[in-house]
């Protein structure tokens, strides 16, 4: 019960990463909270808020909420939308789409719980960042800027509230087989499925997509106590794609 005791809002925690985090952190003891869109997959004790990561009003009225009860111990931001396109084939709309979800999202839900955990015993923060916050990949031209932005923010949050015991690091997933994933393979390649799902797979060095609940274990080490001298981190959970093929 490694998270006894804490309450944790976890944003996008309906589906793929944000809900193993959910059901991880469940399961340890936390009091969890997710904030979404669609209640999904929320189930158990776990509490669910319908909440916009772009709305910030939305955001802080439902932290607030939240902090009321029980304060609040622990953020963590999977909330988050993908988009395929270079430079020259990325509307303004779809930029703009992705920097609302993505980048003003994180922002909102750490703006609405920083006070709070300012005003109780400080806290932490975790933020999804991405292997594109730290290298080039093809035809991800405004998904790569916002988790550029996530990485940053990351760092400029750890930076300034060290003072109020908030600790603020951010994971960087390779490819995680997820159902966006599989939705995705069928949309683009039908009829190649099992092809392109192996291709996509060995394009980590280690020869496989990562899972949720892998990242879901990194996120609760993170966000427990025995992580209590990292901040400031990133930590890329990528099957040696950075070190390795870059």
């Amino acid at each position: 019960m490694r998270l006894e005791n804490k309450t944790a809002i976890i944003t996008g925690g309906a589906s793929g990463i944000g809900n193993a985090v959910a059901k991880r952190f469940e399961a340890e003891g936390a009091t969890v909270h997710v904030f979404d869109l669609n209640s999904g997959n929320v189930d158990g004790n776990i509490i669910f808020h319908q909440v916009d990561a772009s709305d910030q009003k939305a955001c802080v009225n439902a932290a607030a909420e939240v902090a009321t009860k029980a304060g609040i111990d622990i953020l963590v931001n999977c909330a988050g939308i993908s988009h395929i396109g270079k430079l020259d084939t990325t509307s303004t709309d779809d930029f703009e789409r992705l920097f609302n979800v993505n980048v003003k999202g994180v922002y909102n839900s750490m703006f609405a719980c920083i006070s709070h955990m300012m005003d109780g015993n400080g806290g932490v923060i975790l933020n999804l960042a991405s292997i594109a916050s730290h290298v080039g990949i093809p035809d991800r031209f405004a998904y790569s800027m916002t988790k550029g932005a996530v990485l940053t923010m990351t760092y400029s949050v750890a930076c300034d509230y060290l003072k109020n015991n908030i600790r603020c690091n951010c994971i960087s997933p390779a490819r995680i087989h997820t159902p966006f994933v599989d939705d995705f393979i069928a949309k683009t390649y039908p009829g190649q499925e099992k092809e392109m799902f192996e291709k996509l797979s060995q394009s980590q060095p280690i020869g496989r997509m990562g899972t949720p609940s892998e990242v879901a274990n990194l996120a609760l080490y993170l966000c427990s106590d025995e992580s209590g001298f990292i901040t400031g981190t990133d930590f890329p959970i990528d099957g040696g794609f950075i070190k390795i093929k870059s």
